[in-house]
């Protein structure tokens, strides 16, 4: 619970406010740049919300992994919490509820009649999983790498969904392990690609339009442009490189990451030429 005594001071002044508790995850700036935004090591309030503005706050507040977001203007939180999952297409949705076990990694579902499936695990929050349940429950937990599992166990208790991870970054008892770097359909309409480099067992997920690509890449704002991290590589960068390379095989307009902006370009064929300009970028740093 955010506390107004802790609160940062370069808040704007107003009923939101960001406290110390922060750990500049960025989910609130992400998601709702109209009232947050980086303040250095942390999220502020730049500007109090206006009432177009306030249940996007609102839910921000909800998705903060540490609950470092206070509010004194509570009449937005009811709708909030049951505004997750947050649709970004006619089937792909943010769960928001993101959790400080995963450096508040953001998480999507796949609604799909085949069976729903999560993308990386959110904070086991009650609103939420009476939410998930509402949408049909989950039939597949796909796990983008070691990093981000969060609360897979809970979900797996509470809907019997199968996890799907790579066996290289892989956590003991989970129903299955990939394995090899080869793409693996999971059915006609999800391809697991594996891409490993941030970590020796990260993967991307493809289905339809939309790529799920955990830490390995994602659309950086102040450069305008796809991006990833050597400083935040945990396994090879050499290794992250050529497996960004690979992904210019494939076609999407959707990059959805756990950390870092999603992006949505115009055409699968203006998404592979920004992922190009990245790599030249990428390969000189």
């Amino acid at each position: 619970m955010a506390r107004r005594q802790d609160a940062h001071p370069d808040n704007a002044p107003g009923p939101f406010f960001v406290d110390r508790s922060c750990i500049d995850c960025g989910t609130c700036y992400q998601f709702a740049p109209a009232t947050f935004g980086e303040g250095g090591d942390h999220a502020r309030v730049h500007t109090q919300p206006g009432p177009a503005q306030r249940l996007r706050a609102s839910m921000a507040l909800v998705a903060c992994p540490v609950g470092s977001i206070g509010t004194a203007d509570k009449a937005d939180l009811p709708a909030a919490t049951r505004a997750f999952p947050h649709p970004l297409t006619d089937t792909v949705s943010f769960c928001g509820y993101t959790s400080e076990h995963s450096f508040g990694a953001w998480n999507y579902l796949i609604r799909r009649p085949e069976g729903n499936v999560l993308v990386d695990s959110p904070r086991a929050a009650e609103p939420l999983l009476k939410n998930l349940e509402a949408l049909g429950g989950v039939a597949m937990l796909v796990l983008s790498h070691r990093d981000d599992v969060a609360d897979h166990a809970a979900l797996h208790a509470r809907y019997g969904c199968e996890r799907v991870m790579h066996r290289t970054d892989g956590l003991a008892g989970l129903e299955r392990l990939v394995e090899g770097e080869e793409p693996i359909p999971l059915a006609e309409d999800l391809l697991l690609i594996p891409t490993p480099g941030h970590t020796p067992g990260s993967i991307c997920l493809l289905y339809g339009d939309c790529l799920f690509t955990g830490d390995h890449l994602w659309w950086n704002q102040e450069k305008q442009g796809l991006s990833a991290s050597r400083a935040y590589c945990w396994h090879d960068w050499g290794q992250q490189l050529r497996s960004l390379e690979r992904l210019l095989a494939y076609d999407f307009r959707w990059v959805l990451p756990g950390h870092g902006s999603l992006h949505q370009a115009e055409s699968p064929g203006a998404m592979r030429a920004e992922l190009e300009r990245a790599l030249v970028r990428l390969r000189a740093s």
